[in-house]
Parts: C-alpha cells; structure tokens; sequence
C-alpha cells in the first residue's frame, strides 16, 4: 500500500488516502481479463509513454468501424481493507469521433465503470457470453472524457490525457472487489488506474491523540474517533472523541485533555516537564513559573517548590506565594499600673517575616516572690481585653489581677509560619507588681449609679485651657503632676453641660471611666471654641434668617423636583427606542399598523448582553440533551437534541453552540441572533426557545425542523410535490416576510437555502444577525459578512449590489429568487454563471425564465420581484394575498409556459429555456438539452435509439428502464 498526505493550510487540514491499487508503479503485465477474449473486437495490452515519457502498461480499444460493441475488461482482485468507501482515479485519453473517416459503426466517446463484490478472486474460466450478458456488476458511472484528441502533428497524435475521479460504497459483502470497464464503442486507452481510500490521519488535538480513521461508507458520514490523553496528561471533559467526515477531515471536538501539575504544554500537542528551578501546581494550560522567593525545587515535574531553611509556607498559602519566616520579638514593651489592673503596650517586631498577618500573645504568670523563681500561670480568673491570643493591636488590658502580687508578662510575637518553625516564638517580657499606681492629684472621683462587671463607674469629665502645660501629656506619664488650668466636673448620667465657660476662648475636653479596679484611658482630646457677644447676637440673627430661608428654599426644591420629573417624563416619550436604558417595543407611528412591535437592533446597546438577556430565555443547561451532529455554522457545531423545561413536555429542539476559544466579539455576534430571534413570534418564523450563556458551551435552541433547509430538501424530492402544494410553501415565506417587514426588519439574505422545513412541510424564516458589506475591488463582487464569509449576489436586488440600498424592497427581490428556486426544485439561480455575468444580465434586463412546467401567474409574480424600479416591486402583503388568490382558484395554476421572457438576442441564458426538438437530430441531443445525459446508455439500450421512437415512450417504458424519480420522469 502507499500513502499520500495533502495539506489545506488555510483551514489546517490533514488528508490521508491509502492506495490498494496503482498500475503506474507496475513493471509486468497487469494481467486483467478481457471479454471478447478471442476475436478482433478486444481490449489489448501494450506498454506505453506518458506524458512525462514514463514506461507504463496500458489498455486500448478502437473496435468504432464494428456495429454493436460490447467489450469489458476486469481487473485483479482487489483487497478494500475495511474501507467502507473506494475512489477510482483513472488516466485514459479518448479519439474524437468526428476526425475517424469511414466510421460504419456507432463510435462513443464514453464508456462505463462497474464493481464487483466478492470474497476471492473471479477466475477467467467463469468469463462466458452469458456471464458478462448477465452483467453482475453495479455500475459506477459513465465516464465520459472533457478534452478528445483529432490533430495531427509530426506523424503523431496530439493526446489528451483526462483524469476522473469516481466514488462508489458503502462495501460490506466482501473483503474486496473487481472493477470492471465496458466500451460501447470508443477509441480509447487506459493510461492508468488508481483505487484508493481516504483516512482522517492520527491527529493530536486538545492534548489527546487520535488514532488514523476510516472515513464512513458515505460522503456525508461521520464516524466517531475515541481519543486517549497523551503523555503527561489528564482528562477535563469526557467522552473525548473527533468525527471523521467523508472526505477524511476530522471535526467537531469533543471533550479536552490538559498538561498535569509539573507539565507545561509545548507547540500545543507536548506536555514538557518543568525544568530545576521551575514548578507548576495546577492542571492546565499554564506555564511552568520560578520558584517563588526563598525555595526552589531541585528535580524536573516539580509541583512545589520547597522553602529554603529558615522559611515557611503557611497552611493558607498558596504555592505560588514566596516562602516566609517567623517575627522577631517585640520592641519597647511599657506598663502602666493601677492597683489590681495593668496596661502593657509595645512596639511592633523590626522583622515581620516578610508576612502581613501579625498577630501576638500574651502570657501571665504570677510568682510567689520577687526572686521570680517559682512562678506558675495566672488563674482564669484574670481577664485580657482585648484578648490574650492572636491580638491585633499593640495594646492589653488585664484586670482581676491579685493584690500586692509579683507578675511577669511574656509578649509573643508570631505569623502564619510560626507554627512550622522547630523554635518556640520570639518574646519580650515586663515583671510588675500590682498596687503600686498613685493617682493623679488633680483627679478626683465620685460613684454614680451605673454598674459593670468590675464594680461602679465614675464618669470623670474633664476641660481644660490650651495654656495648660500638660495639654499633650497623658496622666499615666506624669503621674505626680497637676493638670494645670483644668477643672473637673463629675456626672450621673452620659452627657453634662459645661458652664461658666469664657466668651471667645478654646478648651480641650477629655473624658474617662473609673471603677473599683482603677482607672481607665482618657479619650482623645476634643478641641473647641466658645462664641464672643457680639458673634453670638450675631449667630442668632442667622439661625433665625436661616429658618425663614429653609421654608422658602423648601417651596422652591419642591417645585422644582416636580417640574423635572415631568421633563424628564416628556423626554423620555421622545428619546429614540435605541436609547440606552429605554429598550423597549413602540406602537404604532410610521408604516406600521397600530399595536405592531417594532424590531430593535441590539447592537444599538451599549452592552449588547443586555439586548440577549432582554429578548432571549435563559435556559438551565441541564435541560438541555445533545443528541447527534447535524451539520456546522459560521460560529461551531449545529446539533440535534431534546429539551425538557421544568414541569412541561419534552420536546426536540436545534442546538446551534459556540466554538472553542471565541473572541468576545465572536461571542456578541453569535447571541445576536438570538437576540434578534427573540423579538419574533409568528408560525412562519424560526422560534428561539432559550440561550445557555451562563455555563459552557454557549448554546442559542430552536425548535427541531425536520426537513432541514428548503433547497436541499426540494432537490431530494424532484417532482414529488403538486403546483398547490409548492403555492402552500410559497404562501408561508411571504407570511413570515410580512411579518418582519411590518416590524420594519429587512432579512437581507432570504434564499431557500435560509428557510427551514418542518414535518408539515410548513416553511420557516431563519439566518438573522449577520451583518454584511460589500467587498470592493474583487473582478467576482460578493457580500461579506463581518466575518468573512461570502454571500452569492445571485439573491441579491440591484441597488442592493450598486448601493448597497437593503430594504424591504430588495427583500422582494430575494422572495422572487426563491420563488423560481421552488419551482425548480432547488435548481442554482442563473445556473454556472460567474457574478459578474449574472450582474451583467440583470443590468441587460435579462430575468430568469419560467421553469418546467411553471404556471403563468406565478412566472408573472417572479417578473413583478424583479422590476428595476423597486418602487413598482409588489409588498409582502400583496404577495400574501396574491397566492391567497391562487390556492383559492386552482385554476389559474394549470397554466404553464416554458417561453423565456424578453431578453436580449446575443445573450447565452436564452440556451437555457425548454429545448426547440425540431433542431435537435438525435437521442443524445435531446437528453443533453434536458441535462438527462445519464439515461443515455439506457434509453439506446432499450431500443429507444431515434427521436420518432422516442416520442412513442410511456411511463412505463421510464420505469423498465431506469428512470425511476418522478421529476425525471415529468422532464423526460
């Protein structure tokens, strides 16, 4: 076997093909068997030159001076290895009937490619008349050659050399097959044949490797690929899985694998271990980092870096975090004493450990004399405020300590590291001995009525002049010292006013609290200034102009409020519906019909999520099933699933998801669609039932259109449909662009191929949200979404293409497009045309002709889409209630016409109409001009090999020899 690998880079693509059979690397006789085998009219072997001089063996006849020839040639066995699918490339040169003089015979240009099934090789002897009369094989196709050879030069044919390729499966009878060839009467030669398969190669994608795969037995098959992480990593989404298309391309990935934790991903298909010094702590797609500050990892995969000696990592942080150590001990550690109650503050460590959660505590132990050397811990009796472990503050008070008692106090300084070191933590400590505070002698108490744990509080209230000495100085510093120029008033109660105060003088007020166990901390000085006589007259006057003020001013804020709230009311009425805030539906105004919604472009928003969360329903994804593909879009795969709302029926929906790895603008523009989807409620429109945009992958769901899109499903069903019933199609597409044009939507790109088809046959507007410009300077102009992808102009309106000018008139040109696309069956408007040519036409006011059998009225309804001047275009609603008309009188659909419309004389598309047989002299004329060029074999086969006898034809002469679909069967 060989193996041939092509490369796509615009979209990254891989193609394998195995090939099980190429005579252009045979240096013997291939040894295919020949029918005749005796006689003069048979397939010959010789040896050959290519074009390229090569030596090769080939196979000729040129039996077209004999009537009623008849010659195969079958092939070797060849094994097909599983494959489902073969494709045959065959080389072949054929002789221009027309440059043979004296041809007697029936001369062919074409000849036939069959196959044969089986499990062992045909022997020659099994080769009788009756066995090739019988004709076992399944035909291929009847190749016929693009270019014939005729000249003449330097004693030597010219030669033409074509190339075909042919397809043929699914194969399951056997483990291999023949082919065969029959010639009819050619003048030809096999240069060369060349049978193979095509695989999706083994790919490594997502960090999972996926093993070369057959592709499937037909070319829209999809065959599922089981992916399997590559080393060094793990599984994130399962199932992990590919699908091979028909044509060897692997697509729609599903589930993903990551690098471990030590491994970092390398030219995205690799997971590298990290290097010394390095590290990664998590599963994904980071990258190795260095080790934080004060670790390192001496080994490859680390994935955590150790600390240093000396350094820890505490139990909350994370590895990315440097490595710390433990405080130094506190600084500055003071007391202050008062009787049974002791105040200790110090200053914070110099070294914190390089961390930011500091805290510290404090131990007490009292000791039985002054030597302090038999101490024990303070009973539990003695309190801490705010606490004795995991202080925050610099600062504690203890109380309820014993009387004329020895303690030491032992300050601990400690961090979120401190429980890893092997050391006990760094401490200062203070020996005290209590009642041995003096008071203040300025100070002096009274008991009120207020009670608390330690007894009854003295509220002790105390200004004093800014002369005083002692103004910045706390009494636990000097306490021998008088406070200067101060006065002291005691209260009963939480508030007292001080009299007998100098006009125009400033005082600093303090307060603190006292009770049986000693003083407390005054508070922080309060500063401020008594009024002079004369600014206190004058103060008065103000309060009272200040009172009359407030009730005017209060009238005037009043009236005011109220006159903006009714401005700001009208403002709003006239704020377009675009505004920011004000996104809602109007009524009325303009064209539209009262009470009619008017459609609203989200990407007037500010913030287009607000447009998706406004219009669409978010749906809970576990809802949501996925069922099967069923084909790709511009933004990621499109899927058939169910959904099942919470308390209502099950039922099948269209999952259209978001891609891997989207940009935001990605993002914006699939859910714009949805927005715009949302806004519509009509039974020709598609119908949004939700958006997934809160979890991944993002998901717009619609309703399930069994059918598919109504091109495709059309060409499937060649003639199966009356005239009535493509009206009834017909009639629902205008109904559904009667409604977006009355919320004064223009679709832009209405096409068959944008309308979907349920199991009613009822048809359905979809495609919305794409916007699109034209590309300029291209010799082939085409529409362009933002995007990037390409809009034939074959749908498009004149003015459209020339200005750009989309309207709900172009949009009716578009609906005359799909008209003819209907009653064609889904044949390609203008047919081969470039763009240009078909701009061109349309400039020269060609229109398309009727198709077969197309009734007058509604050719004449196609003609109206199409006038130049779109202000003579019929609206939808005219087209809703000419077909109403029609389906009413189906009379005036029997009708019909096959005569092109005016058109200018030169231009080619006039070949395009129903064929004039009076200029046509034979049977394969008349099938060319029908494009029935694959019955003819079988129509001359059947003796049908004249035009008079042809017109003699029934339909069941059609079904006995091989025309077996109906529209065929009408063309015919």
């Amino acid at each position: 076997a060989t193996y041939s690998l092509f490369s796509c880079w615009s979209e990254r693509r891989v193609i394998l093909t195995e090939t099980v059979m190429d005579t252009r690397t045979a240096t013997a006789e291939l040894g295919w068997i020949s029918f005749p085998a005796n006689g003069n009219p048979q397939w010959e072997e010789v040896s050959g030159y290519d074009e390229n001089l090569n030596t090769i063996r080939t196979y000729q006849v040129c039996n077209v001076f004999e009537p009623s020839q008849n010659n195969w040639l079958l092939t070797t066995y060849i094994d097909r290895r599983a494959a489902q699918r073969i494709y045959v490339e065959i080389r072949f040169t054929v002789r221009d009937c027309a440059s043979i003089p004296s041809v007697l015979g029936s001369c062919k240009e074409t000849f036939n490619l069959y196959y044969l099934e089986t499990d062992r090789t045909v022997s020659e002897s099994n080769k009788g008349v009756e066995y090739w009369a019988n004709a076992p094989f399944l035909k291929v196709d009847t190749i016929a050659a693009d270019e014939s050879f005729s000249q003449v030069d330097f004693g030597g044919r010219l030669m033409k050399v074509n190339t075909e390729v042919r397809s043929f499966g699914p194969l399951s009878k056997g483990r291999g097959f023949h082919l065969a060839f029959q010639d009819l009467g050619a003048c030809m030669s096999i240069l060369a044949v060349r049978v193979f398969y095509k695989k999706c190669p083994s790919v490594v994608q997502n960090f999972a490797y996926f093993p070369e795969t057959l592709t499937g037995a037909e070319s829209t098959s999809l065959v599922i690929a089981r992916g399997s992480c590559i080393s060094n990593a793990e599984e994130v989404d399962v199932p992990i899985k590919l699908y091979c298309n028909g044509d060897g391309e692997w697509m729609v990935p599903i589930g993903s694998c990551s690098c471990k934790a030590g491994y970092e991903p390398d030219n995205s298909n690799v997971c590298r271990a990290c290097p010394q010094g390095t590290f990664k702590s998590f599963q994904g797609a980071g990258l190795c980092q260095q080790c934080p500050l004060n670790s390192r990892s001496t080994i490859e995969a680390a994935t955590l870096c150790s600390c240093r000696n000396g350094y820890y990592r505490g139990d909350m942080d994370q590895p990315e975090d440097m490595c710390t150590s433990v405080p130094s001990a506190p600084r500055n550690l003071v007391s202050v004493i008062n009787q049974t109650s002791v105040l200790l503050e110090w200053h914070s460590p110099r070294d914190t450990g390089h961390r930011d959660d500091l805290s510290y505590n404090v131990l007490c132990r009292r000791c039985h004399s002054t030597e302090r050397r038999a101490c024990q811990p303070c009973d539990d009796s003695v309190k801490f405020v705010p606490g004795k472990r995991g202080l925050k503050e610099t600062r504690v008070e203890i109380s309820k300590l014993r009387a004329h008692t020895s303690y030491t106090f032992l300050v601990q300084a400690t961090n979120g590291v401190s429980n890893k070191s092997p050391y006990p933590a760094q401490q200062l400590s203070i020996n005290i001995t209590t009642n041995q505070a003096e008071r203040p002698q300025a100070v002096t108490s009274d008991e009120r009525s207020m009670t608390s744990p330690q007894g009854k509080i003295i509220m002790n209230l105390l200004y004093r002049h800014p002369s005083a000495s002692v103004v910045d100085i706390s009494w636990r510093y000097s306490q021998s010292q008088t406070l200067l120029n101060s006065s002291v008033v005691q209260s009963k109660t939480l508030g007292v006013v001080l009299e007998g105060l100098r006009p125009g003088t400033g005082y600093v007020v303090q307060v603190r609290a006292r009770t049986v166990a000693g003083y407390g901390d005054y508070s922080k000085d309060m500063l401020f200034q008594t009024l002079t006589d004369d600014e206190y007259k004058s103060e008065l006057g103000q309060q009272l102009s200040l009172i009359a003020g407030s009730l005017v001013g209060g009238v005037c804020i009043v009236s005011l409020i109220a006159i903006t709230i009714i401005c700001a009311r009208r403002r709003q009425v006239k704020e377009s519906i675009y505004g920011d805030k004000l996104q809602q539906y109007n009524t009325g105004g303009g064209h539209n019909s009262p009470g009619v919604k008017i459609y609203i472009d989200p990407f007037t928003y500010e913030d287009p999520n607000e447009a998706v969360r406004e219009f669409a329903k978010e749906i809970d994804p576990s809802c949501v099933k996925i069922e099967e593909v069923i084909g790709s879009g511009e933004f990621g795969e499109v899927y058939k699933g169910r959904l099942k709302p919470i308390g209502k029926k099950e039922i099948p929906v269209a999952i259209k998801t978001l891609k891997v790895g989207y940009s935001e603008r990605q993002r914006r523009d699939f859910l714009s669609e949805a927005s715009i989807m949302g806004q519509f409620d009509q039974p020709n429109i598609i119908r949004l039932e939700g958006v997934v945009t809160k979890s991944r992958p993002t998901m717009i769901i619609t309703e399930f259109m069994e059918n598919g899109a109504l091109d495709s499903f059309l060409r499937q069903n060649d003639g199966q449909f009356p005239v009535i019933q493509l009206v009834g199609m017909l009639r629902g597409i205008a109904s559904g662009m009667r409604y977006l044009a009355e919320m004064s939507y223009v679709h832009r790109d209405l096409a068959a191929r944008n309308i979907l088809v349920n199991s009613n046959l009822v048809c359905k507007v979809s495609d919305f949200g794409l916007s699109r410009y034209l590309e300029e300077d291209t010799s082939d102009p085409t529409y362009t979404s933002s995007l990037g992808g390409k809009i034939p102009v074959r749908w498009t309106a004149p003015e459209a293409i020339a200005y750009r000018k989309f309207t709900s008139a172009s949009d009716v040109w578009s609906y005359g497009i799909v008209t003819w696309e209907v009653m064609s069956y889904g044949e390609r408007p203008y047919w081969d045309m470039s763009n240009q040519d078909v701009i061109n036409a349309i400039e020269q006011d060609f229109r398309l002709p009727a198709p077969m059998d197309c009734p007058v009225v509604l050719h004449q309804l196609m003609l109206d889409c199409w006038q130049k001047d779109r202000n003579a275009r019929p609206k939808f609603p005219d087209i809703v209630s000419m077909l109403d008309k029609m389906i009413r009188n189906p009379a005036s659909l029997k009708t019909s016409t096959n005569n092109i419309v005016p058109a200018p004389s030169h231009h080619p598309l006039l070949d395009r109409g129903a064929p004039d047989l009076s200029s046509l002299s034979s049977v394969e004329d008349w099938l060319a001009a029908l494009k029935m060029t694959q019955y003819r074999d079988s129509f001359l086969g059947s003796g049908f090999t004249s035009l008079p006898l042809v017109t003699q034809i029934t339909a069941e002469d059609l079904q006995r020899i091989g025309v077996s679909l109906a529209g065929h069967q009408k063309k015919i």
